[in-house]
C-alpha cells in the first residue's frame, strides 16, 4: 500500500513537470523575443553587468593629461602588481570583476577635487583599467579616462628604474 502511494505521487509529479514544461515551451515559441533553447554564442561570464557602466574616454599611454597636476591617476591592478611598478602618485584601487568598488573608495575619488580621473589597468582583454573607469563614470564621477594598453604600455614609455 505504501509503495503504491509513492508510485502515484511520482506519477503525479512527473505529469505536473511535463505540463509546466509544455506550457513554458509553447509560451517561449509564441513570444517574438523568446529565449533560445540552445545558445549559439559564448557567454562572457567575467564581465561586469553593463547597467552600472558609464562612458570613459580612451587615452594613449603618452597623453599629456597623464602628467597634469590636476589629474588623479588610478591603478586598477592588484596590490602586488602595484607594488612592483606604478606611476608616481597613482592611487591603487584594485578592480574586481565580480565585486563593485566600495562606496568609500568612490567617495574618496569624488572628493579628490581632480579635474580628470585617469585609470590604467592590466591591459588585458577585458582591461581592468577600462572596466574600473566605466564603473566610476557610471557611479557619477565625471571626466574619466583610461589608458589603452594599461600598465605595460605606460612602462614602455617610463624611464628605466620603475616609477615615472
Amino acid at each position: 500500500m505504501r509503495g503504491m502511494r509513492w508510485a502515484i505521487a511520482l506519477r503525479d509529479a512527473a505529469a505536473i513537470v511535463a505540463g509546466c514544461a509544455l506550457v513554458a515551451l509553447v509560451f517561449n515559441a509564441v513570444r517574438g523575443d523568446g529565449i533560445p533553447l540552445v545558445q549559439k554564442e559564448e557567454y562572457q561570464i567575467l564581465v561586469p553587468c553593463p547597467e552600472t557602466m558609464g562612458d570613459a574616454t580612451a587615452l594613449a599611454p603618452d597623453a599629456p593629461a597623464l602628467r597634469s597636476p590636476r589629474a588623479l591617476v588610478v591603478d586598477a591592478r592588484p596590490a602586488a602588481e602595484f607594488e612592483r611598478w606604478h606611476t608616481a602618485s597613482a592611487l591603487n584601487v584594485p578592480y574586481d570583476y565580480l565585486e563593485p568598488t566600495p562606496p568609500a573608495v568612490i567617495q574618496r575619488i569624488a572628493a579628490s577635487g581632480a579635474a580628470e580621473v585617469i585609470v590604467y589597468g592590466d591591459g588585458a582583454d577585458p582591461d581592468s583599467g577600462e572596466q574600473l573607469a566605466r564603473e566610476l563614470s557610471g557611479k557619477g564621477i565625471r571626466n574619466v579616462s583610461y589608458v589603452t594598453g594599461g600598465a605595460a604600455a605606460l612602462q614602455k614609455g617610463a624611464p628605466s628604474g620603475g616609477q615615472p
